[in-house]
C-alpha cells in the first residue's frame, strides 16, 4: 500500500491535518492512514498570519519531527516558499515525507499557471517518489473563480506531472463532478459539511482534507474547558493525561 493507493478506495481518502507532534499522534491513534499538516495550524502557533511563507522551517521541522510515525504524511508547503523552482524542489526533497501540497497564490494574489507548473515540473524532476497535490486557489481566493479557468490551471499543472489537484473553496456538487469527469488525477476539497464522503465519492472526489478545522475547532474546545469551569459547569470529557503522555513516550522512544 502506498499513499498514491489510499486514493483508490470506495470512499475519498480523509486526511486530517495535524498542526503539532501531539495532534499527529492523536490522528495516527485514531486509525488514520495518513495525516496531512496544516499551514494555518503551524503558522498560528508560531503567532503570524496563514500564507505569509513564515512557516518554511517550522513545516520543514515537523516534516522530520513526524517522519517515524506509522502513517504517511503530507506536508503544506504554501507556495514552496520561493519563485524559483529549483528552490522548491530542494526544499521538497530535505522533507522526506510522501507528499507535499503546493499552491498556485502568493500572498493572497494568483499566480501565473505557467509559473506554477514549472515548481511543480522540477519538484516532480527531482522527487518523482512524492505526491504532489496541486492546489488552485481560484475559488479560495475568489479570483479567476469560474469552472473554465479552474480547469485550465488544473490541466496545466497535470500536464506538468502533479499527482493530484486540490481546489479548496468549490463546494457545489455539480462544480465538482465536472472537476472529478475532467481531470485524470485525484480532485481533492476541503471538507463540506452538507456532503458526506459517499455523496462525494458519487461526484467523483478521491480525497477530503479538514484543512484547519481540527485546529479552529480545538482552539473552541480549550475555550470551552476554561469557561466551563468558570462558570461552575463540568468540563467535557477528554483523552486521559495518562493516555497522552503514553503515546508521547512510545513517540519518543520511536525516534
Amino acid at each position: 500500500m502506498t499513499f498514491r493507493d489510499l486514493h483508490d478506495g470506495a470512499l475519498p481518502l480523509l486526511l486530517p491535518n495535524a498542526w503539532d507532534v501531539a495532534s499527529a499522534l492523536a490522528f495516527v491513534s485514531a486509525g488514520f492512514a495518513a495525516v496531512g499538516t496544516t499551514s494555518f495550524g503551524v503558522s498560528a502557533a508560531l503567532g503570524v498570519p496563514d500564507g505569509r511563507a513564515a512557516t518554511r522551517d517550522a513545516s520543514r521541522a515537523l516534516a522530520h519531527a513526524l517522519s517515524t510515525l506509522p502513517a504517511f504524511v503530507s506536508v503544506d508547503i504554501e507556495d514552496g516558499y520561493s519563485a524559483d523552482p529549483g528552490e522548491v524542489a530542494d526544499y521538497v526533497a530535505s522533507l522526506g515525507v510522501a507528499g507535499v501540497n503546493v499552491e498556485d497564490s502568493t500572498d493572497g494574489r494568483l499566480v501565473e499557471p505557467a509559473a506554477h507548473a514549472e515548481k511543480i515540473a522540477e519538484i516532480k524532476d527531482r522527487n518523482p517518489a512524492v505526491y504532489v497535490n496541486a492546489r488552485t486557489d481560484t475559488y479560495w481566493l475568489g479570483q479567476d473563480a469560474t469552472l473554465s479557468a479552474t480547469l485550465e490551471r488544473a490541466a496545466a499543472y497535470v500536464s506538468a506531472g502533479a499527482d493530484g489537484i486540490f481546489v479548496p473553496g468549490a463546494t457545489k456538487p455539480a462544480e465538482l463532478r465536472e472537476l472529478a469527469v475532467n481531470l485524470p488525477v485525484p480532485v481533492n476539497v476541503l471538507v463540506i459539511p452538507e456532503l458526506s464522503l459517499p455523496h462525494l465519492a458519487d461526484l467523483g472526489i478521491r480525497r477530503v482534507s479538514t484543512g484547519s478545522l481540527p485546529y479552529r475547532a480545538a482552539l473552541d474546545a480549550a475555550v470551552a474547558v476554561a469557561t466551563a469551569v468558570r462558570d461552575g459547569q463540568a468540563p467535557p470529557a477528554a483523552t486521559s493525561y495518562a493516555e497522552a503522555q503514553d503515546r508521547l513516550i512510545r513517540y519518543a522512544a520511536d525516534r
